[in-house]
């Protein structure tokens, strides 16, 4: 058994709350698992020695939301939204290629929540045997959603109750691990808003009750209040988005565990970048709505319902690079989080939301390798993780920063992010 001894780290104890300095970690590299951590010096010899010269080290980034088949930046042409390519080549194309974008900036662990063609079941078995870089994938296939509702073009479009059976047992064959059910209305599709409720409360409860059944978990897009409560009422996994929540739902959250994804930079992002390229009547709808999110992320948090993160990449400005470490900035900077706890959304508490937290999220003996390592601190500054890392994925490194800087020294991600759309774009 070959073995790497990692000394000499500063290592993010999601129990401590901090970062914790001269510490090692001992990886078996034939099964890319952590046999050790402790302080100064590995009990164990190894065949291979890192030192990692201080570096703060945290569990790989996990993104609770993602859509690998989207164009992650796109504008509407002749009032038609172009995000989703054509084809099935083109859409295996983009998937492949955001894979790979963000395994270089740190995200080691994905759950998509809808893919055209059910793509992503094939990119996680192409990435389990090797055959392309990215993140590790929990799947979803295509969304789920009533007749011409929220996600219906590339989605299942199914009512009643026995439709979603068959549809949830349909996808459950094809091999998912995740159902994800529309049950209200949301931005990015005209003539609905985040109120609408479109799956009833019976159809979201089949879809729990098979799911479950078969050991998996059901994500829901669900933004207002009374679509979110049906949703927690019906027992799902997940809540996405969670626009507008009150203490009412809070605490139905508290009794049933469910776990909030917020993708605040969904909503940012077109308020911030959106206006003459993403139409008026979705960026008005951000306009409504993205202060009563941010406040009840910001509540939601201080009640101590788990946060996942999870970005909804593939939206418009939302793509696949540092997007996810700049999601975890607006807990800080809008939902009232310490840098702490805004990485616990992104390791411990994704691995737990995603059922995995016995093989992922922190960095423990029994644990896959999965790791970030930075010069600076992310506890002194949450935007330390955006900056260019090492990035360790079951022990084997597979990306390398090209230079060390300084967070002042860095160009903000999301303006260069849109400097180069626009260059792109012509």
């Amino acid at each position: 058994m070959t073995k790497t001894n990692y000394i000499n780290a500063s290592i993010y104890s999601s129990e401590k709350q901090t970062f914790i300095d001269n510490q090692f970690m001992t990886v078996d590299d034939a099964t890319g698992k952590i046999i050790a951590v402790g302080t100064g010096t590995p009990d164990t010899i190894a065949e291979q020695t890192t030192d990692m010269q201080g570096k703060y080290v945290m569990p790989g980034i996990m993104n609770a939301h993602t859509h690998i088949t989207s164009i992650p930046t796109y504008w509407w042409h002749d009032g038609q939204e172009d995000r989703h390519p054509e084809s099935r080549e083109y859409n295996t194309m983009y998937a492949i290629h955001n894979m790979q974008d963000m395994v270089n900036h740190g995200v080691t662990y994905i759950r998509n929540v809808g893919a055209q063609y059910d793509i992503d079941v094939a990119i996680s078995k192409m990435q389990r045997e090797g055959k392309i870089a990215g993140p590790r994938v929990m799947t979803s296939g295509q969304v789920f959603s009533i007749t011409g509702g929220h996600g219906a073009d590339g989605g299942h479009e199914v009512d009643g109750v026995d439709a979603v059976v068959q549809g949830v047992r349909q996808a459950l064959k094809m091999g998912v691990d995740n159902i994800k059910m529309m049950v209200t209305g949301g931005v990015l599709r005209n003539g609905e808003t985040p109120d609408d409720i479109q799956f009833n409360f019976e159809e979201v409860q089949a879809a729990v009750a098979e799911a479950h059944h078969k050991g998996k978990t059901v994500a829901a897009h669900a933004q207002g209040n009374a679509g979110v409560k049906e949703a927690v009422q019906a027992g799902v996994d997940t809540v996405e988005h969670a626009f507008d929540i009150d203490d009412e739902t809070i605490e139905m959250m508290r009794q049933h565990g469910t776990v909030i994804v917020p993708t605040m930079n969904a909503m940012y992002a077109i308020y911030k970048y959106g206006e003459k390229t993403v139409p008026a009547w979705a960026r008005e709808k951000v306009i409504v709505n993205i202060k009563k999110h941010f406040a009840s992320i910001t509540k939601a948090a201080a009640a101590g319902i788990p946060i996942a993160m999870g970005t909804d990449a593939g939206t418009p400005y939302n793509g696949f690079e540092d997007e996810s470490a700049y999601e975890m900035q607006l807990y800080v900077d809008k939902a009232g989080m310490t840098p702490a706890q805004a990485i616990d959304t992104a390791t411990i508490n994704c691995a737990r939301a995603m059922h995995v937290a016995d093989e992922y999220g922190t960095i423990s003996a029994g644990k896959f390798a999965d790791f970030i390592a930075m010069t600076a601190n992310p506890i002194e500054d949450i935007r330390v993780i955006q900056q260019d890392k090492d990035v360790f994925q079951h022990g084997i490194q597979v990306h390398q920063a090209a230079k060390t800087a300084g967070v002042d020294e860095q160009v903000p991600v999301r303006q260069v992010g849109v400097v180069r759309l626009i260059e792109n774009q012509g």
